[in-house]
C-alpha cells in the first residue's frame, strides 16, 4: 500500500517517499475578469491577455484560513477512506495569519479528537508564497530521518490573497491544498535535486498587523522571482549533472529533460515568461548552441546577453517567448488550468498547477515522467526541485487513483457561481471592515458553499472562533455522510477553536 511502513523499517532507508494522495479546494463563487476590466475602467485585456486570467476565486467573511484547510483535510481523508490514527506529522504552510500566536495546525487537530490521536509533530510555517513548499519539505525530511514512526505525514497549504483596489487585485485568488506524505508514493521526490536561492528584500510584504493587504513592489518582485529563477536553476543543474556523472552519463540538463514544468504563478503571464526564461538559460549555458536551425533558430543575437541585464529586456523576453511557445504547450500549459480560473492561492498555488496536471492527463502520460518544480516566495525564498511520477499506470494503480480523485477538477471550477464585480467589491469592503474584529457574526450567506465546507459562524469577544460544515450530498463526491450542521443557534456549532483556559 503506497505509505505503508516496509517490514525492515528499522533498518532500511524509507523508499520512494513522496506525495501518495493530493487534495484541493477553492472557493464556490468566482468574479469574471472580463467584467472586472469593465468595472474597474481597466483598458479590455489588460487581465484576461496582459495578466493571462479568467476568473478569480473569493471568499466571503465565512471563509478564513482555517476553514479552509479544515474542509480541504477533511475532504482529503474521507476520499482516500483514511483514519487520522494514521497520521504522524501535520505541517501547515500559510501568510494568512489570523493569530500571532496560535497555529492553524492547532485548530486542525480538532479533528483528530475522536480518533484519540494526539501524537502528531510539525506546526505552521510562514514565509509568504514558499511556506507551502517548506512544510512539504519538512514532511519529507521527517519521513526520511530517524524521527518517522511509520505513519503518514499530512501537509496542507492555503491562503487567501487579496488586494487594495488598485492594479494588484485582479491577481488575487484563494483556495487550499492538502497532501500526504509517505514512501512507496506515486509522486516521488527525486533525493539530492534541490537548488535553493534565499536573499533578503522587500518585494511583497505584509507589515500592517491589522490589514489583510500586502505591500508591494511590482518591478521589483517580478525581478526578485525571474532571478530566483535563474539561481535555482542553474543549481539544479549542476546537481543533477553531478549525479549523472556518478552513474556514468555525461551530458547536460535541459528544459527537455523535464516531462513537464511548474510554476509558483502570482498570474499566469508570468509562468509563461517563466518557462521562456529557463530557455533563455539552456541557450546562454550551450557551448555551441544551434542557431541555423530548430528552438533556437535565429537568436545568435542574443548569444552574448547577461542574464542579470534581461529582466525587463522586451527583445530576449519576445523572442524567447516564440522560440518556447511548443515547450510551452507542452509541458506547462496544462498547469495553468486552477491558477488561470481561481487566481493566485499563495502557498498553495504552484501545487493547484500540480493538481491541473494530474487532472488533466491520463496515468499513461504521467507514468516515469519528471516533473519540475519552482517554489517562489517573496522576500524572498526559492526551490527549484523535482519529482518523478510512479511508473505504473494499470488500472488500480496508486496513480490511476490519484488522477481518478482529481479527474472532477474542471467540472468543480464550472460549477462555481459567478457574482458580479459589485457584489465582489462589496466582498471585499466587508473583509477590510471586519478584519480581525471580535463579537462578530459572519454576514455572509452559507447556503451557496460547496457541500462538506467548513464556515465561520462566530467570533466571540475573546476572539474565539467557532465553525460548522455544511451538509454531505449522499450523491456527492466524498466518501463519508455527517450530519447536516447549522449556524443559527450557539448549540448547533460544531467547533470552538481555543480553550476556555488557554496556557501561554
Amino acid at each position: 500500500m503506497p505509505g505503508s511502513l516496509p517490514a525492515t523499517a528499522e533498518t532500511s532507508w524509507p523508499k520512494d517517499v513522496g506525495i501518495v494522495a493530493l487534495e484541493i479546494y477553492f472557493p464556490s463563487q468566482y468574479v469574471d475578469q472580463v467584467e472586472l476590466e469593465k468595472f474597474d475602467g481597466a483598458s479590455a485585456g489588460k487581465y484576461t491577455i496582459g495578466l493571462g486570467q479568467s476568473k478569480m476565486g473569493f471568499c466571503s467573511d465565512r471563509e478564513d484560513i482555517n476553514s479552509l484547510c479544515l474542509t480541504v483535510v477533511q475532504h482529503l481523508m474521507e476520499r482516500n477512506n483514511l483514519t487520522y490514527d494514521c497520521i504522524g506529522r501535520l505541517e501547515v504552510g500559510t501568510e494568512t495569519i489570523i493569530d500571532k500566536s496560535k497555529s492553524v495546525k492547532t485548530v486542525l487537530m480538532q479533528l483528530f479528537e475522536d480518533s484519540g490521536n494526539t501524537d502528531v509533530e510539525g506546526i505552521d510555517t510562514t514565509n509568504a508564497c514558499y511556506g507551502g513548499t517548506a512544510a512539504l519539505f519538512n514532511a519529507v525530511n521527517w519521513v526520511e530521518s530517524s524521527s518517522w514512526d511509520g505513519r503518514y505525514a499530512l501537509v496542507v497549504a492555503g491562503d487567501i490573497a487579496v488586494y487594495a483596489t488598485g492594479s494588484a487585485r485582479p491577481t488575487g485568488g484563494a483556495g487550499a491544498i492538502a497532501m500526504l506524505v509517505g514512501p512507496n508514493a506515486t509522486l516521488v521526490f527525486e533525493r539530492g535535486l534541490r537548488g535553493t536561492h534565499m536573499q533578503h528584500a522587500y518585494d511583497f510584504y505584509k507589515p500592517d498587523m491589522v490589514s489583510e493587504y500586502p505591500v508591494v513592489d511590482g518591478k521589483l518582485s517580478i525581478q526578485c522571482y525571474l532571478s530566483a529563477l535563474d539561481r535555482c536553476y542553474s543549481t539544479y543543474r549542476k546537481k543533477i549533472c553531478a549525479q549523472w556523472q556518478n552513474e556514468g552519463m555525461d551530458k547536460h540538463f535541459t528544459l527537455n529533460d523535464f516531462g513537464y514544468m511548474i510554476f509558483h504563478s502570482p498570474y499566469c503571464k508570468l509562468v509563461q515568461k517563466s518557462l521562456a526564461r529557463l530557455l533563455l538559460n539552456d541557450f546562454i549555458s550551450d557551448s555551441n548552441p544551434n542557431t541555423e536551425s530548430g528552438i533556437y533558430t535565429g537568436l545568435d543575437s542574443f548569444r552574448d546577453v547577461k542574464l542579470e541585464d534581461t529582466y525587463f529586456d522586451r527583445d530576449v523576453e519576445k523572442a524567447f517567448l516564440k522560440a518556447s511557445a511548443e515547450i510551452f504547450d507542452e509541458k506547462t500549459k496544462a498547469s495553468l488550468l486552477v491558477s488561470r480560473e481561481n487566481g493566485n492561492m499563495y502557498t498553495p498555488s504552484v501545487y493547484g498547477c500540480l493538481a491541473s496536471v494530474l487532472a488533466q492527463y491520463s496515468p499513461q502520460e504521467l507514468a516515469g515522467q519528471r516533473i519540475g518544480v519552482f517554489s517562489y516566495g517573496s522576500g524572498f525564498a526559492a526551490t527549484l526541485y523535482s519529482i518523478k511520477v510512479s511508473q505504473d499506470a494499470m488500472p488500480g494503480s496508486s496513480l490511476d487513483k490519484l488522477t481518478s480523485g482529481l479527474s472532477d477538477l474542471k467540472a468543480r471550477l464550472d460549477s462555481r457561481k459567478n457574482v458580479s464585480p459589485g457584489v465582489f467589491a462589496d466582498n471585499m469592503k466587508l473583509r477590510e471592515e471586519t478584519h480581525h474584529l471580535a463579537n462578530y457574526i459572519p454576514q455572509g450567506s452559507a447556503d451557496d458553499l460547496f457541500p462538506g465546507t467548513w464556515y465561520l459562524v462566530r467570533v466571540d469577544e475573546k476572539h474565539r472562533r467557532y465553525y460548522a460544515r455544511t451538509s454531505l450530498m449522499s450523491d456527492g463526491p466524498l466518501q463519508a455522510a455527517l450530519e447536516s450542521v447549522h449556524s443559527s443557534t450557539a448549540n448547533e456549532v460544531l467547533w470552538v477553536m481555543c480553550y476556555t483556559n488557554p496556557i501561554t
